[in-house]
C-alpha cells in the first residue's frame, strides 16, 4: 500500500471542506456545517494560523484527514495536541490510514516534547470507539463538554 501522510497546502482549502462535510454526514451533524472554503483557506493558510491539517493520500490520491491545533495543560505544564477532526473515506477504510494519522500525530507529539493527544468521540460511534481503545486511547466518561456559542455566546460577551 502507498501511503503517504503530509501537510495540506495552499490550494487544498477545498479538499479539506469536503472532507469535513464528509464527517459532518458520517456524524448526523450537517447543519452544523457553515464553513467555507475561504475560511479554511485564511485559518490553515493565513499569516499566523493557530490550526492545522494532514492529508494521508493512499496510492496518490487524498483519501483522509487529521485537523488540529495546540493546547496546553496547566497539570502538565506542556503543551498538547488536540485533534478536532479526523476522516478516512469510507472505501479505503481498514488499510491502517487512520492509524497512520494518529501516529503521525503521536511522533509530533514525542517530538516536540508535547504532553498529550486528545480528541473527542461521540459515544453512539462504537467503531471509532473500538478503533481509538485499540491505538491505546484512554476514555474520560467523567468528564463532559461544555460549550457557548450562537446567541448565548453574545449574550454571555454582552453581560456586564
Amino acid at each position: 500500500m502507498s501511503l503517504i501522510i503530509r501537510r495540506a497546502e495552499p490550494g487544498d482549502a477545498g479538499l479539506v471542506l469536503e472532507f469535513i462535510i464528509k464527517l459532518a454526514e458520517y456524524e448526523k451533524l450537517n447543519d452544523e456545517v457553515s464553513a467555507t472554503e475561504a475560511d479554511i483557506e485564511k485559518h490553515l493558510f493565513g499569516p499566523e494560523p493557530k490550526v492545522f491539517c494532514e492529508i494521508a493520500e493512499h496510492e496518490g490520491k487524498p483519501v483522509g484527514f487529521a485537523l488540529w491545533f495546540y493546547t496546553f495543560s496547566t497539570f502538565q505544564g506542556r503543551h498538547g495536541i488536540w485533534l478536532e477532526d479526523l476522516y478516512v473515506e469510507p472505501g479505503v477504510r481498514g488499510n491502517g490510514i487512520g492509524k497512520a494519522l494518529l501516529r503521525h500525530l503521536a511522533r509530533r507529539c514525542r517530538d516536540e516534547g508535547l504532553g498529550r493527544l486528545s480528541w473527542w468521540v461521540l459515544n453512539w460511534n462504537e467503531p471509532a470507539i473500538k478503533f481509538y481503545k485499540a491505538q491505546g486511547a484512554v476514555m474520560h466518561d467523567e468528564w463532559t463538554v461544555c460549550r457557548v456559542s450562537g446567541p448565548e455566546l453574545e449574550a454571555l460577551a454582552e453581560e456586564k
